[in-house]
């Protein structure tokens, strides 16, 4: 039996990006109630990923490999299969809210244009549905009336998501789902995801730079870097051996390696993401990795096993602890 959906070896092409993909040969999949997590700097492709799975990727985007959705072909799809998936059975949280809102039409319109869409709702119908979506995501007291600037940034977080939900989707999509939001409405909008895909059985695939957030909310982890898988596995396999340089240096850049009382400047992982048309012929995180060696720049390392379910595409990968 497939999974829900199945990324083998997709690459996507921008024209003004010439020849170099802008995702490289990515695989993933993602059964129902599962959780994802996808990590990586600005720049490694994540976005990327989940616009080529809703199909909504930039005009003239030349898209090659594989792409199914419970059994599917999507790359094949004409637009009016896309169009009957995105918001039914496909939702997505994007990463700002304030500009995936339209600013000039009230919130319940926004909700229920879904559920009268997709779901054939009339008007009374779908106005219930939108009280009701209203109170899942805790703003029973939010009035449908009000305009998006009228709501604080945790509000149309939850509003986004709300409506990404509205039609009872089998995969959401949440794109750094909890950008600017303090820490307190961070964990709450996170702890409501994790709530209703559970309830749901539906799957959900996280996308973020924290890994704080994987390691709560995350079954498994898929590490980008520059348009790539580099490491993949459970999350606490991945966690417990970090086997890609990377990967050890996110985690221990991230405020989470504090240990508890301790008190130190955080390291830093040198250089930033190359450019597509700067990638090296190698491993592309050769240039930054203290541990690179003259096979790691002659070409790139493909994803090899470590433990099962855990890969990593490294020539020198960390050993277990």
């Amino acid at each position: 039996m497939s999974a829900l959906l199945e990324l083998d070896d997709l690459s996507v092409r921008l024209p003004a990006a010439g020849p170099v993909p802008l995702l490289d040969r990515v695989s993933l999949s993602l059964e129902r109630g599962e959780s994802l997590g996808v990590v990586g700097e600005s720049g490694c492709g994540k976005s990327m990923a989940a616009l080529a799975i809703m199909g909504l990727l930039p005009p003239g985007a030349v898209v090659s490999g594989g792409l199914r959705f419970d059994g599917q072909d999507l790359l094949a799809a004409p637009e009016a299969a896309w169009c009957a998936l995105r918001g039914r059975r496909i939702g997505m949280v994007f990463q700002e809210p304030m500009t995936a809102l339209n600013p000039i039409q009230r919130i319940g319109a926004q909700l229920a244009e879904g559920p009268r869409r997709h779901l054939r709702l009339g008007r009374g119908a779908a106005e219930s549905e939108v009280l009701r979506l209203l109170d899942r995501v805790g703003l029973a007291r939010i009035s449908p009336d009000r305009y998006p600037h009228q709501l604080s940034g945790g509000q149309r977080q939850r509003v986004m998501i709300a409506m990404a939900l509205a039609c009872g989707p089998d995969l959401l999509l949440a794109d750094e789902p909890t950008t600017a939001l303090d820490m307190t409405i961070q964990g709450q909008i996170l702890a409501l995801l994790a709530e209703l895909a559970a309830e749901r059985r539906m799957a959900l695939l996280l996308i973020t730079h924290d890994l704080g957030v994987v390691a709560r909310h995350a079954a498994r982890t898929l590490v980008m870097y520059a348009g790539r898988v580099v490491e993949t596995g459970p999350t606490p396999a991945v966690f417990a051996r970090m086997a890609h340089p990377y990967t050890h240096g996110l985690f221990a850049a991230s405020p989470h390696a504090i240990m508890a009382g301790g008190r130190r400047r955080l390291p830093t992982i040198q250089g930033q993401v190359p450019e597509p048309r700067a990638r090296p012929p190698g491993c592309c995180f050769a240039p930054r990795c203290a541990a690179a060696a003259e096979d790691c720049r002659q070409s790139p390392p493909m994803l090899a096993p470590l433990d099962a379910g855990h890969l990593a595409a490294c020539y020198h990968p960390r050993a277990a602890a």
